[in-house]
């Protein structure tokens, strides 16, 4: 392909976005396509010869979009958002043509330069203090995987990289079950292993770890010889929004002298609104911190946010420098590629820099207000309706519900046994018919061992409008399911 002909497609591509997203909105949310459908549409070769663009990107429109789940659809209500902007396009737009491999300060300092400023203006916006310096991860799971390396060499003294763990004592690590999934896999990818995960019961409204079960939880494996090297605490779980008590979460950690991660993966974007800092009182007491701005702060993923206390102990965990990754006559530089599980490195830091920029602090803070109060009136308007059922009251624009009409589940209700299990196959097609239909797109967890339904609201685009139409959707499917 040459310049003009580039070009021309450059732009032919940027249209083709645009008129994406102006469009979005009248596509079934999720894809409406059954599992090999699109693999058999493909050919089962490479082509020999190249093939001309504009019969790839009618393939694209044909074949492709067909089986796309539209994450930056305006009803999009599932998980959380895989958030986008217009101004965070942009700045892709331009990452991926300078194509630059920002592993060393050497191979791009304004990529590094610009990541340090940038995360020091995070920092700032979620009112954390000086303290901590900051670097853009792939993902709040690496990240993760990351402090609890970090707090398994502390644990051992820094000896565990160099000597492995086979031998030594059993290291364990404290959370609830409402954290993230990632924490299950970063303690075996650690070497740390399932069986040194210790689930802390959670207590009150916010289904949050009892800091005396934690603080007697280690007490118990110290005596027994085992080494606690990590307490990872929950801010916005994914499940039903479970926020530990931070504060007194810190305090058993800094008693113990034991690392205390905090995953703040999708809450902590709205940490940037002050009058919901309380849910993140005592994180200014962690050793580390991640959240993902590509959740919810209207930046592309991938572009997760990883605070540290000590960065000469994550790097130290990370840190390799063969002769070819040397930076050679520049002290003090900083190499990003030592904080980080990879080697190699995006310019991240582009697309956040362009969003803030573009949006300013405020109107970020109004988007995510609207966000919060949209959802409390449509839980409330649940709660209110005799058919359904709150589950989970709002933390921040999550909470889960079901569909519980009155004589549904042999009258069981909220119990247990064969009419809550009732319950939980009807809101299961419920779920499933919400989603064939295309409306919206919600997604399930279990709480209180039963299956209920969330509703996130999140995405850029969303108005309260696309919240009600979501929940006129909810219910007219679900008359239809108990009518049939």
């Amino acid at each position: 392909m040459d310049d003009e002909t580039f070009r021309a497609w450059a732009h032919r591509a940027a249209d083709w976005s645009v008129d994406y997203l102006e469009g979005v909105g009248e596509r079934p949310v999720r894809a409406q396509v059954a599992p090999g459908e699109i693999f058999r549409q493909l050919p089962e070769t490479p082509p020999a010869a190249g093939e001309p663009m504009e019969r790839i990107f009618s393939d694209l429109d044909r074949v492709v979009m067909p089986g796309m789940t539209h994450w930056q659809h305006p009803r999009f209500f599932a998980y959380f958002p895989a958030n986008a902007s217009p101004p965070s396009l942009v700045a892709e737009f331009v990452t991926a043509a300078l194509a630059a491999q920002c592993m060393l300060w050497q191979t791009s300092p304004a990529a590094t330069e610009l990541e340090t400023r940038v995360m020091d203006w995070l920092r700032q916006m979620i009112g954390l203090p000086e303290a901590f310096s900051g670097v853009i991860q792939d993902s709040a799971s690496g990240a993760t995987l990351a402090a609890l390396l970090t707090a398994r060499e502390r644990a051992l003294g820094f000896t565990g990289n160099a000597t492995g763990l086979a031998g030594g004592p059993a290291l364990r690590v404290y959370a609830s079950q409402q954290v993230h999934s990632s924490v299950d896999k970063a303690v075996r990818i650690a070497g740390i292993g399932d069986a040194n995960l210790v689930r802390i019961p959670v207590t009150g409204p916010l289904h949050g770890m009892d800091p005396d079960a934690l603080d007697a939880a280690i007490r118990a494996d110290r005596e027994a010889g085992r080494v606690p090297a990590a307490i990872v605490a929950c801010l916005g779980g994914t499940g039903i929004g479970a926020c530990d008590p931070i504060e007194a979460v810190a305090a058993v950690a800094q008693r113990h002298g034991v690392f205390l991660h905090v995953d703040a993966a999708w809450a902590g974007s709205a940490m940037i609104c002050p009058e919901f800092r309380d849910l993140m009182r005592g994180a200014e007491l962690a050793d580390s911190l991640v959240f993902n701005p590509h959740k919810w702060l209207f930046t592309h993923f991938d572009c997760s946010a990883h605070f540290v206390r000590d960065p000469k102990a994550l790097t130290d965990t990370l840190g390799l420098r063969p002769a070819y990754l040397r930076t050679l006559g520049r002290d003090g530089v900083v190499d990003y590629n030592e904080w980080s599980i990879p080697l190699g490195r995006r310019f991240r830091a582009l697309k956040l820099w362009f969003v803030i920029r573009s949006y300013g602090v405020e109107t970020l803070r109004e988007m995510i207000r609207a966000h919060v109060a949209w959802a409390r009136e449509l839980a409330g308007i649940i709660d209110a309706d005799p058919d359904f059922e709150l589950t989970s009251a709002p933390v921040l624009s999550l909470f889960s519900f079901r569909y519980a009409p009155a004589g549904a589940g042999t009258g069981a209700g909220a119990g247990t046994g064969a009419g809550a299990d009732d319950l939980d196959a009807l809101n299961a097609r419920l779920l499933e018919r919400i989603n064939d239909d295309g409306r919206t797109y919600l997604t399930q967890t279990r709480h209180g061992d039963r299956f209920v339904l969330r509703f996130q609201v999140g995405q850029t685009t969303t108005t309260r409008a696309d919240v009600m139409t979501a929940w006129d959707a909810i219910r007219e499917i679900a008359a239809g399911l108990r009518a049939g």
